[in-house]
């Protein structure tokens, strides 16, 4: 099996994609309430932003 078909990009901004993704998630363990309140800063801009669909953002924390 070759990777001929795979291709990577670069953002079209990496400034705009920091603005939707934040920096919130740096160092967030899941440990404790701070660092799932990190995420969940997380996840809104990439459910804001249409990254991730309607079904995958009303998962996120379907399991609690």
């Amino acid at each position: 099996m070759t990777a001929g078909g795979c291709t990577s990009s670069t953002p079209a901004s990496v400034s705009g994609l920091r603005r939707v993704v934040g920096t919130d998630l740096v160092g967030a363990k899941g440990l404790t309430d701070a660092d799932q309140r990190k995420i969940d800063r997380t996840v809104v801009g990439l459910c804001g932003s249409d990254i991730w669909t309607k079904d995958e953002c009303a998962a996120h924390g379907a399991g609690r």
